[in-house]
């Protein structure tokens, strides 16, 4: 099966294709900015708790689900299930992850196009096509529609290609790469009067504040959000592992590489809105303190902040952009692989073929939302993140809590780490899996519900 299915060639592989699932806009943009919404270092402090203490058990219930299953999300929840009624249980789990990932790429494909073009608009502004960045950089029915199709594409052209040519391979050069940008725009922008006030704000915690149960539930829903739970994508990806590796170990360091992602793009964004604000440029209410403009600030206040630089801004914003483009690709690989590892399986199409005709489909939704932007835009968003993945992620925690029998999931697990059983992780993750992360989860969502 895993020769047919594909199969991660290496440790290294799979920890950049999943931390790039993990590593996405939620990290590099929403990440900052609900920190500097929720107090600052406090909402760090709380996220990384809630990171390590909840979100990578629920991690591991998801890896360990598609290790052990070596199929799609649905096949391999079906494997765990013993009963008739479990089975249907796992089809509505299974394929409405599947369904959540097709849907949040749709809108994410129009976040990305944005950043697509605002990539695009220093380099016709260097070259003196003023009108083709003007256009590039105000909204458009015509500009978001070219952009969202160029992005989608180029997801459909690397998943088309596989798991080792096409995942794996981009991953590793991807990651990288934004690692680069990353470090060296915080280098910059440390330089730059403000810097330093803003690094106050995001590393001094007032503590006071921390026990919010705003500050709390926000904390959790984008520690989840950011690992990619409740999507499927993790089970697709744990089904490409080797069961010669240590799962244990690889979900840490995917749960590592995400969390230190965020943390260092913490380092560039709440400076950058410091020095931005040193410029002159508004980023808190005078009234009520608050961050102005929170979903949009990045379209509006980081290229004031770079316009203010002069010409060495042109270039600024250009390595900002492509780092959140970069960020955007490797996140949407892995959404789109999970409906075409489904179609694959499901129907035996050939990959190629499952790959377009979902992309395909991806496209028109995503076209309907472009067309009706004020309507659909933030309601897709809310279904998928705010409701969909909080329920997906406690139905998986379900699954391997009460549902995959122990003696089983041990042996599962034993699989690359023969002596698991002796550890602190098997005396702790079972009883956390089964009744910590679905309570947690669960108050996320009704969190959502109610909010």
């Amino acid at each position: 099966m895993s020769a047919v299915r594909g199969e991660f060639s290496s440790r290294f592989g799979f920890i950049m294709a999943a931390a790039g699932s993990a590593v996405g806009l939620g990290n590099i943009w929403g990440f900052p900015t609900q920190t500097a919404s929720n107090g600052g270092a406090a909402f760090l402090v709380a996220y990384l708790v809630l990171a390590f203490f909840l979100a990578y058990p629920a991690l591991m219930a998801e890896l360990m689900i598609g290790r052990h299953g070596q199929a799609n999300a649905v096949s391999s929840l079906q494997k765990i299930s013993n009963r008739p009624w479990q089975k249907h249980f796992a089809f509505i789990v299974g394929f409405g992850g599947i369904l959540c990932a097709g849907f949040i790429l749709s809108f994410y494909a129009i976040v990305a196009g944005w950043m697509l073009s605002a990539t695009a608009e220093p380099i016709a502004t260097l070259v003196g096509a003023n009108s083709t960045s003007t256009w590039l950089s105000e909204q458009s029915l015509t500009r978001n529609i070219i952009f969202t199709m160029i992005f989608i594409l180029l997801t459909v052209a690397i998943i088309s290609r596989g798991v080792e040519n096409g995942i794996e391979k981009w991953s590793k050069r991807l990651m990288p790469a934004l690692l680069g940008i990353l470090f060296s725009l915080i280098a910059y922008v440390m330089t730059q009067n403000g810097a330093m006030e803003g690094l106050k704000a995001y590393l001094v915690a007032d503590f006071s504040s921390i026990f919010d149960p705003q500050l709390l539930v926000s904390a959790l829903g984008q520690a989840f959000f950011s690992l990619s739970l409740g999507t499927s994508v993790m089970i697709i990806y744990g089904s490409y592992i080797s069961k010669k590796e240590n799962l244990v170990s690889l979900g840490a360091y995917v749960t590592l590489i995400d969390v230190f992602i965020a943390f260092v793009a913490g380092l560039l964004i709440i400076p950058a809105m410091y020095v931005a604000q040193a410029q002159g440029v508004e980023i808190f209410s005078p009234v009520t303190g608050k961050l102005l403009s929170e979903d949009t600030l990045v379209f509006q206040v980081l290229p004031a902040l770079f316009d203010g630089m002069g010409s060495v801004g042109l270039f600024v914003g250009f390595a900002f952009f492509a780092l959140m483009s970069i960020a955007a690709l490797t996140s949407s690989i892995s959404m789109l692989e999970a409906p075409v590892s489904y179609t694959v399986e499901r129907f035996a199409m050939k990959r190629v073929q499952a790959t377009w005709f979902i992309g395909a489909l991806i496209a028109v939704v995503s076209i309907t939302i472009v067309c009706n932007l004020s309507s659909l835009f933030g309601l897709v968003i809310t279904l998928t993140t705010k409701v969909a993945q909080p329920l997906l992620g406690l139905m998986c925690c379900i699954f391997v809590g009460w549902i995959w029998y122990r003696g089983s999931l041990l042996k599962a697990i034993q699989q690359g780490n023969p002596e698991v059983h002796n550890t602190f992780f098997w005396k702790i993750w079972p009883w956390y899996t089964k009744f910590v992360c679905p309570l947690a989860i669960g108050t996320v969502f009704l969190h959502s519900l109610l909010s």
